[in-house]
């Protein structure tokens, strides 16, 4: 038995009160209830109010599946976990460490956002390494009445998972950020570990598997189309080649972001006059900056020929 279109809704945590941001995914194992990331501590209320809105309870999880240890995504599972003692969680064999003591995570997303740590994400609660289900990718995992596929999804992170179940494909960020359904794709690339050889290489494997929905973190659900993956390629790269081209011109981080910025947001403006304002929510561009200007770096570092 797999998840099926009737069964798998989306939950809008209404990150900062605002709606079409982070979401959450779940559906019915038969032994419980399954969600596909928690989101950041911070939108727990909302977590539980999505759910009461579906005549479910935050007590009904017992499978939390991790797609990465991200804040905005992973944040809230201990919290969860707490209040569910029933329930455990799965995630990247690289990220479970992470989960299970999480104060190298925290002082890493601390140097960004400072002060505003607790505004945005609320903390995060350690996981008993007990309650965690460590994965490298490949796994089917047999929860409840339903079978579920592992995918290693690296690029975004390189602990990252997608999950697939039938028509279901839970992509967490590598299948990028889209909020509208006529948005082009784009990769958010964060620092620190962004790798665009193997994030290319995830979009291979995720194309070729048998689904029809796309579930994203950012935002929705949409159909699983050729156009989807073609223009996620598309704009990585041309955002990839705004940071590479700055870099080689000998420009400083304020410069390049600027012209990315700007750049970006004009895309996007063409797409919908509504979608700079929503992006620059979800994904700021200068995040995205910093984590292709890293990327660059390091691939001169190595010698690097293309960087893809």
């Amino acid at each position: 038995m797999t998840a099926t279109a009737s069964t798998v809704q989306a939950l809008d945590l209404l990150f900062l009160g605002t709606p079409g941001v982070i979401a959450s995914f779940v559906f019915d194992t038969g032994d419980g209830l399954a969600l596909v990331d928690t989101g950041p501590a911070s939108t727990l209320p909302a977590l539980r109010v999505a759910l009461e809105a579906l005549g479910a309870r935050l007590e009904d999880v017992r499978h939390l599946l991790l797609t990465h240890i991200h804040l905005d995504h992973a944040g809230g599972a201990g919290e969860v976990l707490a209040q569910v003692p029933q329930a455990r969680a799965y995630v990247h064999e690289r990220g479970a460490g992470h989960l299970a003591r999480p104060e190298r995570l925290l002082a890493s997303a601390s140097q960004i956002y400072g002060d505003q740590m607790e505004r945005l994400w609320g903390g995060m609660r350690p996981i008993a390494p007990a309650r965690l289900t460590a994965l490298k990718g490949g796994e089917r995992l047999r929860l409840g009445e339903l079978e579920v596929q592992t995918i290693a999804t690296p690029g975004h992170a390189s602990h990252h998972l997608a999950y697939h179940s039938g028509d279901e494909l839970f992509v967490g960020d590598t299948g990028g950020i889209r909020l509208t359904e006529t948005q082009t794709p784009r990769a958010p690339t964060p620092p620190p570990d962004i790798d665009l050889k193997a994030w290319r290489t995830s979009l291979d494997t995720l194309e070729a598997l048998e689904a029809t929905r796309l579930h994203l973190a950012h935002f929705g659900t949409y159909p699983k189309t050729l156009d989807h993956w073609a223009g996620l390629r598309r704009t990585m790269t041309a955002d990839a080649e705004r940071v590479r081209a700055g870099l080689a011109a000998g420009q400083d981080f304020e410069t390049i972001n600027a012209a990315f910025t700007g750049e970006l947001m004009a895309d996007l403006r063409a797409e919908a006059p509504d979608l700079p304002g929503r992006y620059d929510f979800a994904c700021p561009p200068w995040m995205s900056v910093q984590g292709l200007m890293r990327y660059w770096q390091r691939e001169t570092v190595r010698g690097a020929a293309g960087g893809y």
